[in-house]
C-alpha cells in the first residue's frame, strides 16, 4: 500500500522540471548540470515508468556532452559547426519527446537509444 501511495505521489513533475532545466541550459549552461543531478537523485525512488525518463535524461546529458565536445574540437575544420548545430537540435527533440511522454504518463520505449 505504501508503494501505491508513492507511485501516485510521483506524477512526473520532477522529470518535467529536469526536461525544462535541460532546455534552459541551451542558453544558461549550468541548469543542465542541475537537471543531471536531479535525474540521478530521483531515479532510485521513481516508479518504473519514470525510471525510463531519468535514464533517458542522464543519457541525453552525457551523449550531448560527447557530441558537443566532438563538435567543439572539430570547429577548426568547420565541420564542428554542423556537429554543434546537430547537437542542439538533437537535444531539443529528445527533451520535447520526453516531455510529451511524461505528460501522457508513459514510459519511453527505448531509453538507451542514442538518437531519438
Amino acid at each position: 500500500m505504501n508503494e501505491v501511495a508513492e507511485t501516485q505521489k510521483d506524477n512526473g513533475s520532477n522529470a518535467k522540471i529536469v526536461y525544462i532545466l535541460y532546455l534552459i541550459s541551451i542558453v544558461i549552461g549550468v541548469t543542465g548540470i542541475v537537471g543531471l543531478v536531479m535525474a540521478y537523485v530521483y531515479k532510485a525512488d521513481a516508479p518504473d515508468w519514470l525510471k525510463t525518463h531519468y535514464q533517458w535524461q542522464i543519457r541525453t546529458f552525457w551523449i550531448g556532452f560527447l557530441y558537443a565536445f566532438i563538435g567543439a574540437i572539430t570547429t577548426f575544420i568547420l565541420i564542428g559547426y554542423l556537429i554543434l548545430l546537430f547537437t542542439v537540435l538533437w537535444f531539443i527533440v529528445r527533451c520535447i519527446k520526453g516531455l510529451s511522454a511524461v505528460e501522457k504518463r508513459q514510459p519511453l520505449p527505448e531509453p538507451t537509444n542514442w538518437l531519438f
